[in-house]
């Protein structure tokens, strides 16, 4: 039987054993009196988290609106991909992790009317880029039914935990990048369906959003493994996001209701005036925004460790924010500030 290459270290050990310690309380949370209202708001964070990874400038708030069949303004595209997102979270209980037609299934659905081949393996190559370039070049077109098949078996056929088959599973899933597009969304639900064997509270634990808060990590995580041939760099990364998310959410009090406005962390400095009139433009971007309002001399790495966000994802807020008009940069990156040029 083929095997992917990993290694299992001391940490991973640990923290299998310290999440394991955490399911049972979360479960029992998702029973309490409000955890139905509580399993939508999870799911609302899973698919604007994981089509966010991807770019989708789409909030929390217009993914809510249209899982509750609300009009939405923006690009259609973006809202193609929410529509397909939920579609194919609907699916989660009917898919079977170990079937491979499974997989092919969710992706026709996650794809559908996106790409040409949704459903279907890639048939010429593909690379990821970075913002240096080329990051990764994945295996030939005429390699990827073949890795599918042998790691489809492994998956079934391993002893290891489902915890690390999991983990194992999303980085050879990412590294063979069988789809011409969305291997990243298919591949985070994917880990999650995994984990869904489990425990079924993965179906409503939102791993993608601790992802997203920490994007940057999640690539380090798989160029790590990358570079290393092996994915325990990767597993280390992803157990102890599941560590995280699960002591996140131990016992912790839900919302009245979803978000309608503007966010709790940026309250007052965003008019809604100016979010009505950009609704196409992401919370994760108005809070870009607040922060320069408040202090137009801020870095972009200071935005970064005030968010939660990669430094990459403040530069490509600051791009959308320029594009729009809504700020422009005054003297030179090094002792310039930025300023707003419309105050709502």
């Amino acid at each position: 039987m083929y095997t992917p290459p990993f290694t299992i270290s001391a940490k991973a050990v640990n923290l299998i054993a310290e999440i394991a310690g955490m399911i049972e309380r979360y479960a029992i949370r998702l029973e309490q009196e409000d955890g139905l209202r509580l399993r939508k708001v999870n799911r609302i964070k899973t698919i604007h988290s994981s089509l966010a990874i991807e770019g989708n400038s789409l909030s929390e708030t217009q993914v809510s609106d249209i899982i509750d069949g609300k009009t939405v303004v923006a690009p259609i595209r973006q809202i193609q991909e929410v529509k397909n997102a939920i579609k194919t979270y609907e699916l989660y209980p009917t898919l079977d992790a170990f079937q491979e037609k499974d997989l092919l299934k969710a992706h026709g659905v996650m794809m559908q009317a996106l790409v040409d081949d949704a459903g279907c393996y890639r048939s010429g190559g593909v690379g990821v880029f970075g913002e240096k370039g080329l990051v990764h070049l994945a295996p030939p077109a005429d390699r990827v039914p073949m890795l599918m098949r042998d790691l489809f078996s492994w998956l079934k056929q391993s002893k290891d935990h489902l915890l690390i088959r999991s983990c194992v599973f999303h980085y050879e899933f990412e590294f063979i990048h069988p789809f011409v597009d969305g291997n990243g969304r298919t591949g985070r639900l994917w880990q999650s369906l995994i984990l869904g064997k489990l425990h079924p509270l993965f179906e409503h634990l939102p791993v993608e959003n601790m992802v997203y808060a920490n994007q940057q990590s999640y690539y380090d995580a798989i160029t790590a493994s990358t570079n290393a041939g092996q994915s325990g760099p990767f597993i280390d990364f992803m157990l102890d996001e599941i560590y995280k998310t699960l002591k996140a959410h131990q016992g912790e009090p839900l919302p009245d209701k979803v978000p309608e406005s503007v966010p709790n962390k940026t309250p007052n400095k965003v008019p809604n005036k100016l979010r009505n009139k950009h609704p196409e433009l992401s919370d994760a971007v108005w809070d870009v925004y607040a922060l320069i309002k408040q202090t137009p001399n801020i870095t972009s790495n200071e935005m970064g460790q005030a968010l939660g966000i990669s430094d990459r994802m403040v530069r490509k807020h600051i791009s959308v924010l320029r594009d729009t008009g809504l700020i422009v940069r005054v003297g030179s990156n090094k002792t310039g500030y930025w300023r707003i040029t419309i105050n709502g």
